[in-house]
């Protein structure tokens, strides 16, 4: 076949490799421009001597004309950030199929994986589809279904299970399609849901919410963007971390949400409602990740304002 890769850093780095250790032939990779760290699938689509585009937008005469150059039997979209519109994504022979990690229609949006983490969700899993010019709204070729397990991050959810998995099944779905044989399924709408990107609103600690919510919140912003707190107007990053449900009264006598209760090793034990979240790992804003005994705050220490 002939491969079109459009997407980002390691996702769209591993698809592009996957597809040449095949002996399928990319002729054209297309990413978005960098805002910082060197793109991975750049560098890989440059190292292997295929073509690689840069265009600030997708839908710009010349994106449009270096895909229609390439001549691809099929464009494959892995984790993309750039609008793609229905003018690049039919110009391949058999059309574009896209990855997305989340059971569409469930946890439409740049942020399913954390959402689902966040909501207290015992599965989620990934959806290979036919993009449209709705987010995240084209009819279903394929998904596949993964376990939440209680600890897991989004860290250990994404690379741990969704990421092999994922390109797995663009290269599955890249054989039905250009085979004619993967029909496509429109999503159910009544069971469909869209989620913005979680940001620092949707990331901030309110140590006064049951710490099941607390400790979903540090798990599906972990390692990225970081469920914070703040003490004396600075923010305080939290990652690894447990929590410890308070069985009884005496347990929390006495105790102030917010509180730094105990320290227990390296970790700090903070006092939220219903029990106690013990963290590992801390990052100050504008620091690095460090022991969270580091962090210089003294049992008694209220955080959150």
């Amino acid at each position: 076949m002939r491969i079109a890769i459009i997407g980002q850093q390691d996702f769209g780095k591993a698809a592009l490799e996957a597809f040449l250790a095949r002996g399928d032939e990319v002729v054209g990779v297309f990413c978005a421009p960098e805002k910082g760290r060197p793109d991975r699938l750049r560098l890989a689509g440059e190292a292997a001597g295929v073509p690689t585009h840069q265009f600030a937008r997708l839908s710009d005469p010349e994106a449009l004309e270096a895909l229609r150059a390439a001549k691809p039997d099929i464009g494959v979209m892995a984790y993309v950030t750039q609008f793609a519109p229905q003018d690049f994504c039919n110009i391949p022979k058999f059309g574009t199929i896209q990855f997305h990690p989340s059971l569409l229609p469930l946890h439409r949006g740049a942020s399913s994986m954390s959402w689902s983490i966040i909501l207290g969700r015992k599965r989620t899993g990934f959806s290979i589809f036919r993009p449209t010019d709705g987010l995240d709204e084209g009819p279903v070729f394929l998904t596949r279904s993964v376990p939440i397990g209680p600890e897991d991050t989004l860290g250990s959810l994404y690379f741990g299970k969704i990421f092999p998995m994922g390109v797995a099944g663009l290269i599955e779905v890249a054989d039905l399609v250009v085979a004619g044989k993967a029909p496509a399924i429109a999503q159910y709408e009544p069971a469909a849901g869209y989620e913005g990107i979680v940001r620092d609103a949707e990331s901030q600690i309110h140590w006064a919410s049951h710490v099941d919510q607390t400790f979903n919140l540090i798990r599906g912003c972990n390692p990225a963007p970081g469920a914070w707190t703040t003490h004396d107007g600075k923010k305080l990053f939290l990652f690894e971390s447990t929590k410890r449900i308070a069985r009884t009264f005496s347990e929390v006598k006495g105790r102030k949400i917010g509180e730094v209760a105990a320290q227990s090793g390296s970790s700090l034990v903070i006092h939220g409602q219903g029990g106690f979240i013990e963290v590992h790992r801390v990052r100050w804003d504008g620091g690095k990740k460090i022991a969270a005994a580091e962090a210089g705050l003294e049992l008694g220490t209220r955080l959150g304002g």
